[in-house]
Order: structure tokens, then sequence, then C-alpha cells
């Protein structure tokens, strides 16, 4: 998978690296996304010259003109990932051909300029390498990975920007939900919309998060961890939990999971647990799932579960769903057997307690 990179990455000595001390503490409990490592990646982008000035870093804040169009145009996209530990102490990727590959699709739909994959590949590589004494020591732990492109060019006016800056940083995260909860309870959004066909909705974009927020607010006001968004025409079919796919799993042994038709992000981890799923004889299919077909499968019984999936979160289950007029439970309530199992042999390949038979697992050394 490996391959020579288009540019090299030059490396900048850190000035002043996190005492060992602190470090160690920081790792020991450090939640998810607050607790951020010493390097980072940047390399700059100029129409007509390219990809230029590459160099591993201390992690820093950020010099932009106020007039940089990110801030009033919103050409801005990401990704998520996550860099785990094998049983050997080897650091390793998961699937990062498919990141890179997502990253310049959400690059075309933003009008921004594609990063080279195995560029991107590359910063992601020395990033970890770098700060790989950041990996923590809690059970479950991995370094989050958030490789990012903004327009800087300073300029006021509707069109695409001429100069771009891509950055990637790391942070030691446990798990993404609060601990001791079986399954999560989410809140379905009558009144707004994820995304539209046409828009950005497969896109890896901020505008796409932001538009979640007041829906999440009001569902987590109601005591619920996630907001589900149904599609924008018809306002019944289920497209995603909040920036997760959603999986349902049938008493005849049968899965459904929405289907990518541009509105959907297309996760990585749904289409991991596709391909592990169908291995074992489940029959996956991918078609359209409506909110009252949701409740009336749950109420009979016909459901037996419903899982999330997403980087961060990696397979987490789904217990209570409710709505204006709406309200129900999923099997038990807690976790299933058939998402328990699917969840450990991801986990299982990811971190090298199982053989990877797909060559998704990209040891770093």
């Amino acid at each position: 998978m490996a391959t020579t990179p288009t540019l090299e990455i030059a490396s900048q000595p850190h000035p002043a690296p996190t005492p060992d001390a602190d470090r160690v503490a920081a790792i020991a409990d450090p939640g998810f996304g607050q607790t951020f490592t010493d390097h980072m990646v940047t390399i700059d982008y100029d129409e007509g010259k390219g990809w230029h000035s590459a160099q591993l870093c201390a992690r820093a804040p950020l010099a932009l003109d106020p007039a940089a169009s990110v801030l009033h145009y919103a050409q801005e996209i990401f990704e998520g990932m996550k860099a785990y530990k094998m049983e050997d102490g080897a650091m390793a990727l998961f699937r990062p051909d498919r990141n890179a590959q997502r990253f310049n699709e959400s690059a075309r739909r933003l009008a921004m300029p594609e990063l080279p994959e195995d560029l991107f590949i590359e910063a992601i590589r020395q990033s970890v390498l770098a700060d790989r004494d950041w990996f923590p020591t809690v059970d479950g732990g991995s370094l989050y990975i958030r490789p990012f492109m903004i327009a800087t060019e300073p300029f006021l006016g509707v069109r695409p920007a001429r100069q771009y800056k891509f950055i990637t940083f790391l942070t030691a995260v446990g798990g993404y939900f609060k601990a001791g909860a079986p399954a999560v309870s989410i809140w379905v959004s009558n009144d707004y919309t994820r995304a539209a066909p046409g828009g950005t909705g497969a896109a890896k974009c901020g505008g796409n998060y932001a538009a979640s927020l007041v829906p999440l607010g009001e569902g987590m006001a109601k005591g619920h961890d996630q907001v589900v968004f149904l599609d924008a025409v018809e306002r019944k079919w289920i497209e995603e939990l909040g920036g997760m796919n959603l999986f349902y799993v049938f008493d005849d042994g049968s899965m459904i999971t929405p289907p990518l038709s541009g509105t959907i992000l297309p996760g990585i981890t749904r289409d991991s647990l596709i391909t592990l799923a169908r291995e074992e004889g489940l029959d996956v299919r991918e078609e359209r799932y409506s909110i009252d077909q949701w409740e009336a499968d749950a109420t009979s019984g016909r459901l037996m579960e419903t899982f999330a999936c997403g980087t961060a979160a990696v397979v987490t289950p789904v217990g209570h769903v409710a709505g204006e007029g709406i309200g129900f439970d999923i099997g038990s309530g807690g976790p299933g057997q058939l998402t328990t199992n699917l969840r450990e042999k991801l986990v299982a390949i990811q971190r090298g307690k199982a053989e990877d038979r797909h060559g998704w697992v990209m040891r770093l050394d």
C-alpha cells in the first residue's frame, strides 16, 4: 500500500515537547477529542504551483487573514481516522487508502484541490510515529487522527479559493460515548434534515455537522444521546444518526442499512461491517427503511437489533428511539448478539488480534 510520497515532508524540531510526566497523566484518562499531542503536519497549496512546503512541526495555533475564504464561504473538509497499537506494540492504521480516497471525493465536491493519496497517507504516518508515546493506556484507547483542508486565500467574492492548507493532528482518546451505558437513546428530528439530494451529504465537510447541532441539542435536552435524520424530500426514510451510519438486524438473520444515494456519508466502518456480516452468511441489503416501519418492526419483535457505526464510536447499539408522537425500545434495550459479535470481529482486526484477510491494516513500523 505504501509508496514514495510525491512531496518530501521536512521534519522541524519541536522546541518544547510536553514533559513525560504531564503526557503520562494526560493519557491516563484522555476523554475524547480533548487531549492533543505535540505535532502536526502542514502542507500548503497555491494555484499554479501545486502542493508545497510540507513539514512535520510543533502543533501550534494558525495565523489566518480575517478575509480567509474558509471563514466566509466554508471551503473546508476533513477526515476521521484512528491509529491502533498491535499486539507486538507496532502502530497501524485501518484502511487509510479509503480515507485518502474519500478526502479527495469531498475535495471535488467542495471545489478544492485533491491531495495525492500517497502524500495524505505519508502525512498520517509521520504524525503517528512522531507522537506514538501519546497512545493512551485506557482500555480501548487509540490515537484519533484529524486530517483537514481549509481555503486560506484572503478575498471576498463567491468563487473557489486559489490557496489552501492541509493539516493533520492527533488526539489521544478513550470511548466516544459515556462509559457504562448499555446502548444509546436517540431522538428523531422532524423539523430539521441533514442533507438534500444534490447537496453535500456525501462529503465530509463542517457545514453538514454545523447544521446538525440544533436538532442534536434538542434531543440531548430531552435526555437522548444522539439525533437521527429523515430524508429531506418525503420526511420518512431513515438516513444517518448524527455522523454515523445505521444498521437494522431482523429475526430472520437479515440486515438492512440505508443506501448511499448522495445524501449519506459513505462510512468506511459501514463498508467494513457489510463485508464482515456477509462473510458470516448474513443477507445484508442496502435499501430504504422508514421511521414508521422501524417502529412497527421494533414493536412486533421482528426487529431484533439496531446499531450505529463510525470511526469515533466504532459500533454502538441503539436501545431506545423517541420523537414527536413516538417512543419505542429495540429488543432488550441493550447490546444485541450480532452487534456485539460484529464489533468484536472488527476491533480484533484493527488491533491485530485476528487475521486481516482483506489487507485492511497498514502497519507503520
